[in-house]
């Protein structure tokens, strides 16, 4: 029997951990809990051995072993293994990223007294309080009530510590500064199956004598069949006045019984309204040539990427849901990913229309529990098709033969925390390990995925018309310049803009107008001397929030001066404060409001078309999966005749009502320090013109730019991709940035201005000696945001002709911070980034 097991942990370390086994041997990819500096952790078996480590390790046992069996399968470890590889990121953290169970597992902090709390509480007793210190008498006295109440040498939990005392988190927390107290995490397993309670009305029970309020509730429970969830009686008995007391009276006296059942999970969806479902469209010519190249592949079995290029509107939704059916109908499951979680209740909708009870769904707006669940029926093989968004590439699909990526292109697929992986890349690693077919979807398909398909790497895939022949939007630019000139005022909408909404909302029609930044204003800035109000912990400009009361008004062309008592916020670290009625700098008054954003997008449109019905659909309207789908119904239904918002509504949305988009503000993003920033226009632009025209009714885009000659707003507004590559490409070719090489975003960050600093150095000298073969480095230098959420950052680029040479640069950055002491939790290794902000 093997002796010990190697453990990946959640730690930012690129190692695994040795621990003795005792007892019975651990499955690899089954869950251990481990003793990990102070602390238990949960973490993965990924080696068992005999080897026994150097002597001068003391080698701790593994405390508790979770799983009877591998809760990974070996071609999600090989995964794993690919992953830590490929994006130079800890296996651990790769790891818990595949298991969003969570909610399994429960951690709470315990507290110890020391030796030198015991000496303290002993002189305290003899001398009394210090008046030293710098806490009022109070806080120093339940000091002495922790310190008194674990003098016994028990361990407390944290919540038992502060019911006893009455001490708050921040005292203890200075005790264990101090030195006072130890404070320890521990993990222990937790039931996370969800639970109701049910009423039951026990059958052929004889009645004795009752009271009204107990016949009221039995006859209640009679006429729903003798069953009735807890809450909802209560709810019904809080209404009619009868006290809770009596249920557990009829309990006692046996009349019904409580039992706790699963709790049904709602999947969601949005209703259809009349229109045919996916799975229910009869496919056309070109639906079924891409259908037909997808079944062969999946016929001749092995692994078969694919790059479905398909316009908006031309139907890859149904060709999705007719490749799936085939994939079930071989005894095999299906993957379908999407890039937001706001896509997820249209496309639920639809797939359990397809597939009823065999349709499952995995995204992080899940309650843990909900995860947990959803995750294990996976497992079972109760679901065949799953649905999500980046982390449902991780899902434990039994015969996987279809991975679906849809809108490939959407830079929501790459992660942005360890491990910073690439969600669609990752979905077609995962079907080679399993021999599986791979589409990726898309009308504006990344310019990585277009070169792999030119190189012969994919099998490309067109649908180049829209379903029943209908014809693409046409598109209007509408020169804001030219419109400032004529009006000598600058304003949120255009006259063109104005008058063909009214037009669409006259003949019945809906329209969107994409307004793509959140909040009211997204600068405050003192036009006495310059400054910009910055968030207290980033070096970036806050944005302006309008109270949902408030009596200003937006100003008509002009900035509105700012008022005392209005939110600001951080869109990045969520920090909010007052607007103040001075300049922090130079105490003027002269606060001004300045730019446009969707929530004063949606009050102008009010005072315009003061008929309307408008929605707005942004991050601060749509919070919970809940939002999205009451907001969408009411859009479908055509409560909602004129939406707002930002890119949100640009993506997937099918609602054959709209007939007019109109675009503001969207090629502001052309101005970043951005090599994607045409690419990020071109596909935003394409998207959102998709939403119109897509019913009956042909559509019209109205597109307001300051760059109407840029070539990513030209080629969008003619629907010209192909013609965008091939300008786009060229640029990319002459500064060798992908896909004509390889690049890396290493991020070098602290707290501490200096360490930021001193480290960049460090590395850059590192560089600067290194002979590195086919790799070119810039940097360091300060990231574009240089400061967020209290942290200090600099970054170096790294461009690589090669994958294995931008590697292996990648782990000699690495291993020269270790041997410095530079902590790998100061070091942000980005490989593909797709943002160098």
């Amino acid at each position: 029997m093997p002796r010990y097991a190697d453990i990946a942990l959640p730690v930012p370390l690129g190692q695994t951990f040795t621990y003795e086994v005792r007892g019975a041997t651990p499955a690899v990819g089954a869950r251990v809990l481990v003793p990990f500096s102070g602390q238990k952790l949960m973490g993965v078996v990924v080696r068992v051995h005999d080897e026994a480590p150097a002597e001068e390790f003391e080698i701790k046992p593994i405390q508790q072993v979770m799983d009877d069996a591998a809760l990974l399968p070996e071609e999600l470890m090989e995964l794993a293994r690919w992953i830590a590889q490929y994006y130079v990121a800890p296996l651990g953290e790769v790891l818990r990223g595949m298991l969003p169970l969570g909610a399994e597992v429960k951690r709470q902090f315990i507290y110890r007294i020391t030796e030198t709390g015991r000496k303290v509480l002993y002189e305290g007793a003899a001398k009394g309080a210090s008046r030293r210190s710098k806490l009022s008498a109070e806080d120093q006295n339940r000091e002495y009530s922790v310190l008194n109440y674990l003098e016994s040498g028990e361990e407390a939990k944290l919540t038992s510590l502060r019911s006893a005392t009455g001490a708050n988190k921040a005292l203890l927390e200075g005790m264990v500064r101090k030195r006072w107290l130890v404070r320890e995490a521990v993990a222990e397993e937790r039931d996370a199956r969800r639970l109701e309670k049910i009423v039951v009305l026990i059958e052929d029970a004889r009645l004795p004598k009752l009271n009204a309020n107990q016949t009221a509730i039995l006859a209640e429970l009679a006429a729903v069949g003798g069953r009735m969830r807890v809450r909802d009686l209560r709810e019904k008995l809080a209404r009619a006045g009868v006290p809770e007391s009596t249920l557990g009276t009829l309990v006692r006296r046996e009349l019904v019984r409580i039992e706790e059942v699963a709790e049904n999970f709602h999947l969601g969806g949005v209703a259809s309204h009349g229109k045919k479902h996916a799975h229910e469209h009869a496919l056309n010519e070109a639906q079924m040539e891409a259908l037909g190249t997808i079944v062969a592949a999946m016929a001749k079995g092995g692994f078969a990427p694919h790059l479905l290029y398909g316009v908006t509107g031309s139907g890859k939704t149904a060709v999705y849901f007719a490749a799936m059916r085939r994939t079930l109908d071989a005894g095999k499951s299906a993957l379908l990913m999407v890039p937001e979680i706001g896509l997820t209740p249209a496309m639920t909708g639809q797939l359990v229309a397809a597939f009823d009870d065999e349709v499952a769904l995995l995204h992080s707006q899940l309650t843990p529990d909900e995860r947990a669940e959803q995750w294990h029926r996976i497992r079972r093989g109760e679901a065949r098709v799953v649905v999500g968004t980046r982390s449902a590439v991780f899902a434990p699909v039994r015969d996987l033969g279809l991975i679906i990526v849809d809108e490939e292109h959407d830079g929501s697929y790459k992660q942005e925390e360890t491990p910073r992986y690439h969600g669609r890349d990752v979905a077609v690693m995962r079907a080679k390990l399993n021999d599986a077919v791979v589409v990726m979807g898309s009308a504006t398909p990344s310019l990585e995925s277009w070169a792999n398909a030119e190189k012969g790497r994919y099998a490309r895939v067109e649908m180049r018309m829209r379903v029943a022949d209908r014809p693409l939007p046409a598109v209007e630019l509408v020169d804001m310049k030219v419109e400032f000139r004529e009006t000598g005022q600058e304003q949120i909408f255009s006259r063109r803009l104005i008058e063909e909404t009214e037009a669409t909302l006259m003949r019945g029609e809906q329209a969107i107008i994409l307004l793509n930044r959140r909040g009211y204003s997204f600068v405050v800035m003192c036009r006495s001397c310059g400054e910009k109000i910055e968030c207290e912990n980033c070096a970036i400009s806050m944005t302006y929030h309008k109270a949902l009361d408030s009596g200003l008004r937006a100003a008509s062309g002009n900035d509105a001066i700012a008022q005392p008592g209005q939110r600001l916020e951080c869109h990045y670290c969520g920090f909010r404060r007052g607007v103040p009625g001075k300049c922090p700098k130079c105490e003027s008054e002269h606060l001004y409001y300045m730019g446009a954003g969707s929530q004063q997008g949606e009050e102008r449109l009010q005072e315009i078309f003061p008929h309307a019905r408008i929605g707005r659909m942004d991050r601060d309207t749509v919070r919970g999966r809940s939002d999205m789908e009451r907001l969408l119904t009411r859009l479908h239904a055509g409560e909602i005749n004129l939406l707002v918002g930002t890119q949100m509504i640009a993506k997937g949305h099918d609602i054959h009502g709209v007939t007019l988009v109109g675009v503001v503000g969207a090629d502001f993003a052309l101005g970043l320090p951005d090599f994607r920033a045409a690419e990020r226009v071109f596909q935003l632009l394409t998207q959102v013109s998709g939403r119109a025209g897509r019913g009956e009714l042909p559509g019209k885009v109205l597109v307001q730019t300051y760059h109407p000659d840029h070539y990513a707003v030209k080629f969008a507004a003619e629907h010209d991709y192909p013609g965008f590559v091939t300008k786009e490409m060229q640029y990319r070719r002459w500064m060798h940035y992908p896909p004509y090489g390889v690049l890396a975003n290493v991020v070098v960050q602290s707290e501490r201005l200096e360490e930021a600093t001193g480290w960049s150095a460090e590395l850059g000298r590192w560089f600067a000696k290194t002979r590195l073969e086919k790799v070119r480095v810039l940097g360091p230098a300060a990231a574009p945001i240089s400061r967020l959420k209290r942290i200090y950052r600099f970054h170096f680029v790294l461009k690589g002709e090669t994958r294995s040479a931008l590697s292996e640069a990648l782990r000699g950055l690495l291993r020269h911070a270790a041997e410095r002491e530079i902590p790998r939790r100061n070091l942000v290794v980005d490989v593909d980034a797709l943002h160098l902000m």
